[in-house]
Parts: structure tokens; C-alpha cells; sequence
């Protein structure tokens, strides 16, 4: 078992987090499903009171409730608290240089961020998707002179391929800039190709991994059934959570039939299937802190009890084999017999131990 105060070095950094952090995006109800500001500060108190010490935003959420309401939570107490933020998605639609990865997007989207949170520094920021454009020099160079200038400490980057994010990480080392010390992407047992390449690389960087939905989009509590899939959806962030959950494709029949497996072990645990779901993403050895995110106390309370779910092996091959993806090439060649014998002979080597930063 762990607790929230058993904090945990982000990645190759020496900043302290606790092992659930605390996601800001239910924080405000401008997209129809969050939490109004006092519901919202009572989450946090109690996230808080728990011994959490990280809470996760974004310049958009909830058209800037967030970041708001948590500025005005954190008065009196922004020293032990390590607020995250992003970056990247767009200010204004009408714009073209309110969003994307370039400085101008970054500089305008800090002190907007700065602003809101009521604070002249913020601790970890998020490049909060790759744009497919702004060069990968530009948006490394740019995070890196904020970092010199004191309004930002740390740097992570989000929903990014693993080459641009080895690319960018790289060439900070390499020119003595400052490096990426976290890496958030979505992970869950719906969501397992981050195996693939993302998860490996940042155990090898040595970044510390962020998983965002966890739990599939709520999917995995299992509070969806096959009807769900018959109604029509929105891709608007003004919508249910399950219009969010179909459109970014964790409803689908293979989601319902994981968190059936979930809710099965869930109850042989006598733990909530929430709680089985963010168990099983703490035990990637390059996961440093899972976002949890709630809009009431008990749903956060609940949450937390994750910590306290030991599996047994049986549990965990089902969960292992419902929601297995293929590995794709070249990892799937790679791990054929005829392949390691030609690379190894007769011989075996053990692999090198996984790093812990």
C-alpha cells in the first residue's frame, strides 16, 4: 500500500509529487459537467488533506474557470502546492497565433495562465499537444527561456510523438538547455498503445509519466452498458461525459468489454472498479502520478482508496489479456524467436534493470 504523502521525484528532477494528482478540468462548469467554485474547492481542500501536493490544469479548461477558481484556492498556500498548466490550445479561434506550439502562442498563453492563477511562477508546464508545424528547435528554446526567466520551473510535454519528444529533449541536453522532466499521455487499460513507443522512451529520458484518463473517459467504473454505443454523441467540449467518452473512443464495444473484466476483479477485491482501474496504472514502473479527476468529495476520497488495491497474479493476467494491443512493427519482429536468435545466438543476457530516477 501506498500513501499520498510517499511523494515521488518527477522524472530526473528533484521536484516532489505525490502518487495521484489532483486534475483541475472538472474544476467550473462552463462545459455543462464540472463542479461549481464551492464544490470545487472542497475537492481540493480534501486533496489537500489527503497529503496530495500536485494539481493539474490547462489554459482552456472550462474557458478559464479553472485556473481561476484553483488562483483563488491557492492564496495563502502557493509554496507547497506544485500547479500545473499547459499551453498550445487556442485563446482565440479567430487567431491563428493564439494557439500552437510557437513563442508567441507561449508567451501570450503564460501570462494569461499567470494571471489567472494569481501567481508569478508556475511549476510545471505542459506544451499541451504537438501542432504539427511549430519546429521542434523553436518550441524547446522557447520553454526554456521562461524557465530562465523564473515564471516557470520544470517542463513537460503532452499528447506528442515520442520522436519529436526525444528530438526536443535531446537537443536541451545536448546545448545545455533545460529538459523535459514529465511526460502526460493518455493511459489506461482502454488505452495501451503509449506502450508502444511513449512509455519506453520516457523510462529510458528518464521523464516521470503523467497518465490522463485513467479511467477510459469513465468507462472503466462501469457505469456504461452496449445501449450507450446506440445514442448519439457530440465532439463539443460542451457536452455529457458520455458524449466525450464515444467521440474520443473509449466507448466502443472492446472498452465494454475491459471494464466488464474491471467491474469482475473490482469485485472479487471488494474495491471499486475506479479504484482497480487506477491501481493497475501505478504499477508501470515509469509512471510517476496518476491525475485523478472528481466533482464531488466522495468520488476524490474514493479515488484515493486506489492506493490501497493489491492484485493477485491471476487478477492481473485477465486484466493484462482483455485489453492486450498489438505492439506493431518493429516490436512485435523484434520479439520473434527467429529474430533473437539470429541477434543472440545460443546466448542470453539479462536486460537491463528498468531506470527509477
Amino acid at each position: 500500500m501506498t500513501r499520498m504523502d510517499e511523494y515521488r521525484l518527477l522524472g530526473r528532477s528533484g521536484l516532489r509529487v505525490s502518487p495521484l494528482s489532483l486534475g483541475a478540468m472538472t474544476f467550473g462548469d462552463a462545459w455543462g459537467w464540472g463542479a461549481d467554485e464551492d464544490d470545487s474547492r472542497r475537492i481540493f481542500d480534501a486533496y489537500l488533506d489527503a497529503g496530495g501536493n500536485m494539481v493539474d490544469t490547462a489554459n482552456v479548461y472550462t474557458e478559464g474557470q479553472s485556473e481561476r477558481y484553483l488562483g483563488r484556492f491557492l492564496r495563502g498556500r502557493r509554496d507547497s502546492i506544485v500547479v500545473a498548466t499547459k499551453y498550445a490550445a487556442t485563446r482565440d479561434p479567430s487567431d491563428p497565433n493564439a494557439g500552437g506550439g510557437g513563442r508567441k502562442s507561449l508567451r501570450g498563453s503564460v501570462e494569461a495562465s499567470l494571471k489567472n492563477l494569481g501567481t508569478d511562477y508556475i511549476d510545471l508546464l505542459y506544451l499541451h499537444a504537438w501542432d504539427g508545424m511549430t519546429p521542434s528547435d523553436e518550441v524547446i528554446a522557447s520553454l526554456g527561456e521562461l524557465v530562465r526567466s523564473g515564471k516557470v520551473l520544470y517542463l513537460g510535454v503532452s499528447d506528442t510523438p515520442a520522436w519529436q519528444v526525444a528530438r526536443m529533449h535531446t537537443t536541451a541536453e545536448v546545448r545545455g538547455w533545460p529538459a523535459f522532466a514529465a511526460l502526460q499521455v493518455e493511459y489506461s487499460l482502454i488505452e495501451r498503445t503509449t506502450e508502444r513507443e511513449l512509455l519506453p522512451m520516457a523510462g529510458d529520458l528518464g521523464l516521470g509519466v503523467i497518465p490522463w484518463a485513467p479511467l477510459g473517459g469513465g468507462v472503466l467504473t462501469g457505469k456504461y452498458s452496449a445501449a450507450d454505443l446506440e445514442t448519439a454523441g457530440s465532439d463539443s467540449p460542451v457536452g455529457t461525459r458520455r458524449d466525450h467518452a464515444k467521440s474520443s473512443g473509449t466507448l466502443t464495444r472492446r472498452g465494454l468489454a475491459i471494464a466488464d473484466v474491471v467491474v469482475d476483479v473490482a469485485r472479487e477485491l471488494g474495491a471499486s472498479a475506479a479504484q482497480v482501474a487506477l491501481a493497475w496504472t501505478l504499477r508501470n514502473p515509469s509512471v510517476t502520478s496518476s491525475l485523478i479527476g472528481a466533482r464531488t468529495v466522495e468520488q476524490l476520497q474514493q479515488n484515493i482508496s486506489a492506493l490501497d488495491v493489491l492484485f493477485d497474479e491471476s487478477q492481473l493476467d485477465r486484466l493484462h489479456a482483455v485489453s492486450a494491443v498489438d505492439l506493431g512493427f518493429p516490436h512485435e519482429f523484434l520479439m520473434r524467436p527467429m529474430v533473437r536468435s539470429v541477434t543472440t545466438g545460443h546466448t542470453s543476457t539479462r536486460p537491463r534493470p528498468t531506470r527509477r530516477w
